[in-house]
C-alpha cells in the first residue's frame, strides 16, 4: 500500500479519496495494524483501475518476454504474509513481492466442520500440496472418499478436481502448510477471484434468512 501510493506520489489524504478508504484505516494498513477485507480490496482495485492481483505482489516491472528469472529469494515472516479471510478459510499468502512466480505458498487457517457449513467444492487450475501443520482435517474430493490427515501428514492433487479441507473431529480449527502451483502466471489472480466468488456466495445465501430475522425484530417504540 506504501508502495502504491509512492509510486502516485500521493499523500494519506490524496491516497484515501481516490480510493474511498479513510485515512486513518490506510494508515494502519501501511503500519501492518490491520488488513483489507475483500470488499476493500476490491474496491481499491475498482477505484484506483488497477488489477487485485497487482495489490499482492511489489515492483513496477516484469521480465522481457522469454527472459527466466533467475537468483532469486524470498525471506519473511508470518506476520510479513498478506491475509485474506474468507467463510471457511484464512489465508497468509507468503513471499508476494515476487511477481511471476510458479509456485503460490500460503498457511491456512481452516474453520469450517461440514460440507454444508463449506459450501460447493471448489476448483482451479494447476496442482497443489497440502502439510499438516496443527490439528486434523479431512480432506474431500470429487473422485475420492474422504480422507483424514493428522500432523505430519500430506496430500497432493489435482487442483482443478472439486475439493474441500474441513477441521476433523476433535479440532476447532486445524493449519496447513499450501503450496499452489500452476503454469498459469494468473493464478494469483485467479485465486483471489475465486476467493470473491465464494463470499459472494455466501452473502447471497444468508442474506434471505438475514431479512427475515430482521423483520422479525420488534419495533421500538419512543416513550
Amino acid at each position: 500500500m506504501r508502495g502504491l501510493r509512492s509510486r502516485n506520489g500521493w499523500t494519506l489524504k490524496e491516497m484515501s479519496q481516490h480510493s474511498g478508504i479513510p485515512i486513518s484505516t490506510l494508515s494502519k494498513v501501511e503500519h501492518d495494524r490491520l488488513t483489507l477485507t475483500y470488499d476493500k480490496l476490491q474496491q481499491l482495485s475498482a477505484r484506483l483501475n488497477i488489477r487485485m492481483s497487482d495489490l499482492f505482489a511489489e515492483g513496477e516491472t516484469a521480465p522481457a518476454a522469454g527472459a527466466v528469472p533467475t537468483g532469486r529469494r524470498s525471506i519473511g515472516t508470518l506476520a510479513q504474509s498478506v491475509h485474506v479471510n474468507t467463510q471457511n478459510y484464512d489465508y497468509y499468502y507468503l513471499c508476494t513481492e515476487l511477481r511471476h512466480k510458479r509456485m503460490i505458498p500460503s498457511v491456512t487457517r481452516i474453520r469450517a466442520k461440514s460440507l454444508e457449513e463449506f459450501g460447493e467444492l471448489v476448483r482451479h487450475p494447476g496442482e497443489e500440496f497440502i502439510y499438516v501443520v496443527e490439528g486434523r482435517i479431512i480432506v474431500h474430493s470429487e473422485f475420492y472418499d474422504p480422507v483424514i490427515l493428522n500432523v505430519g501428514e500430506f496430500i497432493y492433487i489435482d487442483s482443478s478436481m472439486g475439493h474441500a479441507y474441513l477441521a476433523g473431529e476433535g479440532c476447532d480449527e486445524a493449519v496447513v502448510m499450501a503450496v499452489m502451483s500452476s503454469a498459469d502466471e494468473d493464478l494469483m489472480a485467479e485465486l483471489i477471484n475465486l476467493h470473491g466468488e465464494r463470499v459472494q456466495e455466501v452473502e447471497s445465501a444468508t442474506a434471505p434468512a438475514a431479512r427475515r430475522r430482521a423483520a422479525k425484530k420488534p419495533e421500538r417504540k419512543v416513550a
